[in-house]
């Protein structure tokens, strides 16, 4: 794998690199050698983040961890990333497009899981133009974490999302 470490409000030391690189070098076995590992390590006030991505064809596997010490963090990302890739194994082999970014060896593990993901319930409505802050309020008066809408400036289906701090979010497709 090839990682690619950049740092925000953090000296990257060679003892903090070999860290990342150490602890994430245990995914090797999932991934070809030629596969990039972004890895962004940061620092706001008391809180330690790392935050990893890795683009594979088709999709991409992201994980964000905040603690208080930067190698807890570390250590947390790698535990997450590597319980997502067993999870999510069948459904990320499954598109043969993204298959090529993985060691064989991992696409033919057959493992037995009941973690396979099951629609429970189907909702259709009407989804009427409004705009992003008016998508807010009904998403508030809903009592739900997002909402689906019809953006009345783009005619194009977006998404706003409650985030940490009461401020709110928009998800736009691209053009």
């Amino acid at each position: 794998m090839k990682f690619i470490i950049v740092g925000k409000n953090i000296e990257l030391t060679p003892g903090l690199k070999g860290a990342v690189q150490d602890k994430l070098s245990k995914l090797d076995k999932y991934f070809n050698p030629d596969t990039e590992v972004h890895v962004t390590l940061s620092v706001e006030k008391e809180r330690q983040k790392i935050e990893v991505t890795i683009p594979v064809k088709g999709s991409i596997i992201r994980s964000e961890q905040v603690s208080n010490d930067m190698y807890v963090s570390i250590d947390l990302v790698e535990e997450v990333i590597e319980r997502q890739l067993k999870k999510y194994r069948k459904k990320i082999v499954d598109k043969k497009q993204s298959a090529s970014s993985f060691s064989q060896a991992f696409i033919e593990t057959v493992e037995d899981t009941d973690d396979d993901i099951k629609i429970v319930r189907t909702k259709k409505f009407d989804i009427k133009p409004m705009y992003p802050e008016d998508a807010c309020i009904q998403m508030e008066l809903l009592g739900h974490s997002f909402y689906v809408f019809c953006n009345a400036e783009t005619d194009q289906v977006n998404v706003v999302y409650k985030r940490k701090g009461d401020t709110y979010g928009l998800i736009e497709p691209e053009e």
